[in-house]
């Protein structure tokens, strides 16, 4: 073959011709082309020439394409036509199935497409040569050739003016054989309006067709609000709306600034990454920078789509934290602002998408999460030793990390920041909530280790760690953490002989062993504790002081005991009173029974010589190294005193102390939060106790059964008899006399349930034991003219019904109370609660002037001997009254208090004036005035600034509970309930007030109830549903979702009483409206919230509710996702077994798995029930 082929057959000089030979031409064949003639090609160069010629300079070139008819189609064409052919026969027989009824004009496959193309390109090289031939054939004829073919312009041929309009009547052939006009024929542009062609040039408004891409998406569905591009939009800030004129200007709109827009292809394709700014990607595109003036700020100010200003918004803040924590990496509140802040980036769109591109990206949690994490470990590089940084990137590692892991880096922490009780704190919450590695041994186990190491550092003993400010008021609250958990575990035993042995460890400990650190000291402790001697609360107990005396001299001398009291033992055979119930019913109540008789610890009685292998339950037996880890040392006497109270409180007495913010929740477990004990019949005197909400020891009842017995039994009666008897002789003057109300209070609170449950003949045993504890109390020298007592006594006879006994204690009390007056804090309450509960026996307020209130208050203003009320009260001494009020209440508002003691003095002796002079001016004046003293009062005390009712637990003393002014704030609702009582007066002056003071004080129980039962009333709930939603959002604390569940429970049960009352056809005005997925929706996030995640109550209540539904499956579920929050909580499961009678011995072995206390196993109800 030749080296140059297109050359083969020419010769060299000098040589024959090669290309002679037929092989040879064959070979090259395929460089010629047998379509071409020479001939046809000079043809139709001269014929352009001479065209050219003919039209004007000014005009366009001619366009020119024709379709030949069928018979001028070449070989090829034809070819490609059957072979096209065969391809739609293979089609039809593969994909018949895929034929649609109905065909657009456009809808053709791509192979019929294709061929059109080719077909028509074939159409007009074949018309070419056929006018070549006719051009060649008759010159003379070119300008009628010319002008008859059928695609020429108008522009072309303006000479031809005759000729300028025509019908074109040859048809085209290719309709026939095609579905559609060749799309290159179609134009493009679609005519806007409707006004005549050339008339006015103005209104001829052509659009373009878009790309076939838009066209799918115009054909489209339009797209819901829930679609993912919608919600991406309604996340994005939209563009801001400003009024720039002056305002005087009136505009009849405000408008909307334009923002440019740039074609988003262009941007793609100059800066693909989206990695270029604004003023290169514009040199890049070869247009104008925008000057510095227009951003001074942000040079990302350029924008593509609107509402997209939101990502330079946020790209701004990224860079100020980044700056932030870049210049001063020790600013902890900047990382953690950091952190918080990533959630509010991933709302929005991503700032860094690039300028073309819509990104579209999955908001994915663990994204979030890792983000935040990996700030964290940057902010704990540069901050190794904060406490803060570590607990939150925990916080996070709980939704990457198992339990063993994360606890093994807790173990980490903590043996790095051993002295830091806010992090044991957590720890053992922590450790508490793992249902996966939770048992009672091991977390009792560890708050014994976590005070042990405490009370290390507190004695100086561990040197690498210093002593932390706060660490003894912690060491407390733990301690009292660990009792309640015992207690909810149903190791009662425990719990007792834990607060015992502290008690003894601090009132009663030897001098000799007090300059000991605290494992010492607990060393010579353990000896006093196994010597059987009589504890706290036991008859005949002295103390550990007292017993190492006595050893020292060589111990004591055994007498036997006089009193052979028949003890209030139950036999086991009459613990089954109904063997036909239920075996999941007998085994709660044996449960229940045991639970309330057997919550004293077991000890072997020598007087009948008793071992310890005759206790048939070895649980009930407490022993030294079950406690002796968790004995602190202290030291405060305020923290002594609470821890005195806080064991009152958790024998089930009433105190005025309140327990530590940090286990508040925790702890709670009792549905009695909601109820007001007397409160809608005696809205002024109704007593609210603080800490409703906890189950006393010996209480553990269901949700469904609720409290059995009122107090306790014999033996725990006595048991806190004796307690007090002890703490009387450790106490004098004014603790003992604090000890003596609180015992009062025990024995009124159980007048009250007697009351409230409507048990006359327990009301009747109640009330005697009680008078004579009163009595007995008065008796004592020290209490004698204690006027807090007088007042208790005298409260308790009017509860009992014995008004007129009532009034002779009060009289007498107020008779010897001397003549302090408004001076003294003690008379001016004991005027109060006399006045009103003499106002609450008003009927109306005619003759409110002249009645017995009036006339107690106004003595109390004179400051002079009380005289008992003879039935009149004069003009004059109600108007000199009303100045003593005035000018009295005017001094305690601008006196300043020196101490923090008179502060607190003072601020119950404002609250009480107050009360009693609001009360006197709605009496002699009207509710107006009353209102208006509160309103002064209360705007008064929130000059200074607000007191917050979460800030009340940081002095860990006993506290002032609750403060002046919310004190003042509950007289004042308290009167505004009365006032509606027997008086027609609108709600809203009472809702208002109700709202400000929960606004600030969202953990009040009391102002909650009132809240509830005012709303309950009402038929429309948006209002009081947007207080809660707004409360809730604005504070931690659990009572807003409490009370806004307990609120939605109360609409349901009144919608469904409406709607099932049986007085025959009913058309019912309030709809179910959806509260049942309201009030689960209103569940799940409270158990999502910080303090609802561990709360038992919290639980239990939603597990009730969905139990009540009858969604059984879903309860189950429910009470499984209960115990991994909650797994030490016996109620829940006491509630499961009643839930789910049938998964009970299911029930009984996950609690023995995870040792919590079960009192009759399923093998001994099975021999109770054989007997």
């Amino acid at each position: 073959m030749a080296l140059f082929p297109a050359f083969a057959g020419a010769a060299e000089p000098g040589e024959p011709p090669t290309g002679s030979s037929e092989g040879s031409r064959k070979e090259l064949d395929w460089l010629s082309n047998p379509s071409f003639s020479t001939e046809d090609a000079l043809l139709l160069h001269q014929r352009t020439t001479e065209v050219a010629n003919l039209i004007p300079e000014k005009s366009p070139i001619i366009r020119t394409t024709s379709k030949s008819e069928l018979s001028g189609e070449s070989d090829t064409d034809e070819s490609l036509k059957q072979s096209s052919k065969k391809r739609k026969k293979k089609k039809k027989k593969h994909h018949h199935y895929k034929k649609t009824k109905k065909k657009t004009k456009g809808d053709s496959s791509s192979s019929e497409s294709d061929l059109d193309t080719k077909n028509i390109k074939d159409k007009a090289t074949g018309s070419v040569r056929n006018h070549e031939k006719e051009a060649a054939a008759n010159p003379d004829k070119k300008t009628s050739n010319l002008t008859s073919s059928r695609f020429v312009w108008l522009d072309d041929i303006q000479a031809f003016t005759a000729e300028t309009y025509r019908i074109d009547k040859k048809p085209d052939p290719a309709n026939w054989a095609y579905k559609s006009l060749y799309r290159g024929d179609i134009a493009r542009y679609k005519r806007r309006g409707e006004s005549c062609l050339g008339i006015d040039a103005k209104k001829q408004c052509i659009t373009w067709d878009t790309s076939a891409s838009k066209k799918k998406q115009l054909q489209r569905r339009p797209e819901r609000y829930f679609t993912k591009n919608n919600v991406k939009m309604l996340n994005t800030d939209g563009i801001l709306v400003c009024n720039k004129s002056s305002p005087s200007d009136s505009t009849a709109f405000i408008p909307v600034f334009q923002m440019e827009t740039d074609d988003p292809s262009d941007t793609t394709e100059v800066n693909p990454l989206g990695i270029y700014d604004p003023s290169t990607t514009g040199w890049l595109q070869g247009k104008e920078c925008k000057s510095a003036e227009r951003e001074p700020v942000n040079t990302q100010q350029t924008i593509q789509e609107p509402g997209i200003n939101i990502n330079s918004i946020l790209m701004t803040k990224v860079e100020e934290h980044n700056k932030k924590v870049r210049e001063n990496p020790r600013d902890i509140n900047a990382w953690m602002e950091f952190v918080s802040f990533q959630d509010e980036l991933m709302r929005g769109p991503s700032p860094y998408a690039s300028k073309g591109e819509q990104e579209v990206r999955r908001k994915s949690l663990k994204l979030i999460l890792e983000k935040k994490l990996s700030i964290l470990e940057r902010a704990i590089e540069s901050n190794p030793g904060n406490v803060d940084l570590k607990l939150a990137r925990l916080k996070l590692c709980t939704e990457f990390w198992e339990p063993p892991a994360l606890i093994k880096e807790w173990q980490k922490l903590i043996f790095l920041h051993p002295n830091n009780p806010e992090l044991w704190k957590k720890y053992l919450l922590f450790c508490q909530s793992q249902f996966t590695t939770f048992s009672v041994s091991k977390i009792n186990s560890l708050y014994g280790k976590c005070l042990t190491t405490l009370a290390a550092v507190q004695d100086g003993s561990m040197v690498s760690h210093p002593l932390l400010p706060g660490t003894e008021e912690a060491m407390l609250a733990i301690f009292i953490q660990q009792c309640h958990f015992l207690r909810q575990a149903g190791h009662s035993e425990k719990a007792v002989s834990l607060f015992q042995a502290l008690i003894d460890f601090t009132f009663f400990k030897p001098d000799s062993v007090k300059d000991l650190p605290t494992r010492g000291q607990v060393e010579f402790f353990e000896p006093f504790w196994d010597s059987g001697e009589p504890r706290i609360g036991e008859k005949g107990a002295r103390g550990w002081k007292a017993w190492m005396h006595q050893q020292e001299k060589g111990g004591w001398i055994a007498l036997k005991s006089d009193d052979d009291d028949d003890e209030e033992e139950i036999d086991e055979d009459q613990e089954i009173k109904d063997k036909t119930l239920p075996k999941w019913h007998i085994w709660l109540d044996i449960e229940y029974s045991r639970e309330a008789r057997h919550w004293l610890p077991w000890r072997p009685d020598k007087t009948k010589k008793e071992t310890e292998e005759d206790c048939d339950d070895p649980e009930r037996q407490v022993l030294f190294d079950d406690l002796g880890p968790s004995l602190i040392r202290l030291s405060n006497p305020d923290l002594q005193h609470q821890l005195l109270y806080s064991f009152l409180q958790f024998l089930g007495v009433p105190c005025t102390s309140k327990l530590f913010p940090s286990n508040l929740y925790i702890a709670m477990d009792e549905n009695n939060i909601f109820d007001s004990v007397l409160s809608d019949e005696k809205p002024l005197t109704s007593v609210h106790f603080p800490l409703s909400g906890f189950n006393s020891i010996g209480h553990m009842d269901t949700m469904l059964r609720r409290r059995h017995h009122i107090g306790h039994h014999k033996e725990g009666e006595e048991f806190i008899q004796n307690v007090f008897h002890v703490l009387f002789l450790l106490f004098s003057g004014k603790e003992k006399c604090n000890l003596s109300i609180c015992w009062l209070q025990y024995e009124i609170s159980k007048v009250l349930q007697c009351l409230q449950r409507k048990k006359k003949k327990k009301l009747k045993a109640q009330g005697r034991k009680s008078k004579k504890l009163a009595k007995n109390l008065l008796k004592a020298p020290d209490n004698r003219n204690h006027l807090s007592l007088w007042k208790l006594y005298a409260y308790l006879e009017w509860l009992l019904g014995n008004i007129d006994d009532a009034r002779k204690v009060f009289d007498t009390a107020l008779s010897t109370a001397g003549t302090g007056g408004l001076k003294s804090p003690q008379l001016c309450s004991l005027s109060l609660l006399y006045a009103q509960l003499e106002v609450e026996l008003l009927e109306s307020l005619e003759g409110a002037v002249t009645s017995r209130a009036v006339h107690i208050l106004t003595k109390l203003a004179e400051s002079g001997p009380y005289v008992p009320y003879s039935g009149q009260v004069l003009s004059v001494n109600v108007l000199k009254a009303r100045k003593t009020y005035e000018h009295a209440l005017q001094d305690y508002l601008s006196k300043t208090p020196v101490s923090d003691q008179d502060q607190v003095n003072d601020a119950n002796q404002l609250v009480n004036l107050v009360g009693c002079y609001a009360l006197f001016q709605y009496l002699t004046v009207g509710i107006d005035a009353a209102v208006l003293i509160y309103a002064q009062t209360l705007e008064k005390l929130e000059a200074p600034g607000p007191q917050k009712c979460e800030n009340t637990g940081e002095s860990f003393g006993i506290q002032n509970f609750p403060t002046a002014l919310e004190a003042v704030t509950l007289l004042h609702t308290n009167l505004l309930r009365f006032h509606m009582k027997i008086s027609v007066y609108p709600l809203n002056p009472l809702r208002e007030a109700l709202t400000e003071a929960l606004k600030r004080y969202p953990s009040n129980q009391s102002l909650w109830r009132s809240y509830i039962h005012i709303q309950r009333k009402s038929h429309s709930a948006s209002k009081a549903r947007r207080f809660f939603d707004g409360v809730t959002r604005s504070t931690n604390s659990l009572e807003p979702w409490l009370f806004a569940i307990q609120a939605e429970q109360m609409r349901k049960k009144l919608i469904e009483n409406v709607q099932r009352a049986d007085v025959g056809e009913i058309h019912s005005t309030i709809p179910e409206t959806g509260l049942t997925n309201r009030i689960i929706a209103l569940f799940e996030h409270a158990t999502q919230s910080e303090n609802g995640t561990h709360c038992p109550l919290l639980w239990r209540m939603y597990l009730n509710f969905l139990a009540s539904l009858g969604k059984t499956e879903k309860s189950k579920g429910l009470f499984y996702k209960a115990l991994q929050n909650c797994p030490w909580a016996k109620v829940l499961y006491m509630d499961a077994v009643e839930y789910f009678p049938d998964q009970l011995q299911e029930t009984l072995d996950l609690m023995t798995e995870k040792e919590l206390r079960v009192r009759v196993p399923m093998e001994e109800l099975d021999l109770l029930l054989e007997v």
